[in-house]
């Protein structure tokens, strides 16, 4: 497809948008970039203030799409929040900064360039011996040393895209992996076990497992740092959730926080493709000016669909609904209005409960099973151009031109419908 070139191929107003509603994206650049020539140049002049030098470190919880076959969302929320409070504390103590909102079961965060690559790792192996220790789940951790682009809270850029998918789908319970990058940046007489693993990431090169090694209290005591990772919730969920992490068993609190917090609702997961470039900023001003324009599309057609957005972030869509039916027109009037622009567009649409936060910022995040079911329909197994309703969509709704898909994702047996 060819780029987006001019602020009147979006909605009057949209690069006006105060960043509560704007969210994560960094329109007043994406606003320079869609009126400008759109070559290597000026790239390289809008993204330079923003590049940023360092460590990003990612996580993810090994095992969570079986255990939502086991447990309830609010239990889920409160299993995966303390592993995400040592992250950060930890984190936070040696000079990392928190990136984004912690609202599903990962982390990101960026440490400078000033913390010395034997104190990370030293904090990492710290982390996962205290989450080993305390926590009914696990997670993997991923790192790389890399330049970067900060852009509105976010990290941006091919390697931070890798590391986070080298996490997710690399990684186990209780493991480190580092780049070739970050080993690279290790002393000489360093005292860590590093194997070196077999796959090596065209991005980020070699990859090791970091199997051993001093802690961080071995090699100077930490600070005191704050536990409160960015929150998505409310004062006033959040301390029930920590309520609730020890009273898991207590069937009648449950109940009552689920009645008092969920909400039963319809999910429509809408990932648009990417585009490849000759550098990556060519290519991460062309995505982020797609991303405007899935946040455009979106509020337009919201406007006669009896939805609401949740969020725009990246390459990602997800938006409301009340009604099966709604969402499923509304499915289709996206893909349709992107086709015409030439983008092209996965679709997956779920329901069930979930909990929607209303973000201090402004905006939306949102946490539940049918965001996962949506995402994995969509982006794990999908096809560019297609819409995937869950069995639960597909019996409120009309779907007899869709064709029965069955196939397992993480252990998980899904039945999904593609039309």
């Amino acid at each position: 497809m060819a780029n987006i070139s001019g602020k009147d191929r979006f909605s009057p107003g949209l690069f006006d948008l105060t960043q509560d509603i704007a969210g994560g994206l960094p329109l007043q650049v994406i606003g320079q970039w869609v009126d400008s020539q759109q070559d290597q140049v000026t790239a390289r002049l809008l993204l330079e203030p923003h590049k940023v030098t360092g460590y990003s470190v990612s996580s993810d919880t090994a095992g969570l799409t079986r255990l939502t076959e086991e447990l309830g969302l609010l239990e889920i929320l409160a299993i995966i929040n303390r592993p995400k409070e040592i992250v950060y504390r930890i984190g936070a103590a040696i000079g990392g900064q928190a990136l984004g909102v912690w609202a599903a079961d990962n982390t990101q965060m960026f440490y400078p360039s000033s913390v010395g690559a034997a104190t990370l790792l030293s904090a990492l192996l710290t982390a996962q011996d205290e989450i080993n220790r305390d926590c009914r789940v696990k997670i993997g951790l991923g790192a790389h040393y890399g330049e970067f682009y900060s852009l509105n809270g976010g990290l941006y850029g091919d390697s931070a895209d890798a590391i986070d998918e080298l996490t997710e789908d690399g990684t186990e319970g209780g493991e480190i992996v580092i780049t070739e990058s970050l080993m690279s940046r290790l002393p000489p007489d360093h005292d860590f076990t590093l194997i070196r693993r077999d796959d090596e990431s065209p991005l980020l090169g070699a990859v090791y497992s970091v199997v051993d090694g001093p802690r961080l209290a071995e090699m100077s005591d930490a600070p005191a740092a704050p536990t409160r990772y960015p929150i998505p919730y409310s004062e006033r969920f959040y301390a029930a959730l920590v309520a609730y992490e020890d009273r898991l068993n207590d069937i009648a609190f449950g109940q009552l926080l689920a009645e008092e917090h969920l909400q039963d609702k319809v999910v429509a997961l809408i990932e648009r493709e990417s585009l490849a470039a000759e550098t990556h900023e060519l290519a991460l001003c062309n995505n982020l000016s797609l991303s405007a324009l899935l946040k455009d599309t979106g509020m337009r057609l919201l406007a006669e669909a009896n939805g609401m957005e949740v969020k725009v972030a990246g390459s990602l869509g997800i938006y409301l609904f009340d009604q099966a039916s709604a969402a499923v027109a509304f499915a289709q009037a996206f893909r349709s209005a992107l086709a015409q622009e030439g983008v092209a567009c996965r679709i997956g649409i779920d329901a069930g409960p979930v909990l929607v936060f209303e973000l201090a910022s402004g905006g939306h995040d949102i946490a539940g099973m049918p965001v996962n079911l949506a995402s994995k329909m969509a982006q794990d197994k999908g096809r560019m151009g297609k819409l995937y309703l869950s069995a639960a969509v597909k019996e409120r709704v009309e779907a007899g031109s869709f064709t029965e898909l069955r196939y397992t994702v993480s252990g998980v047996e899904i039945a999904a419908y593609e039309g």
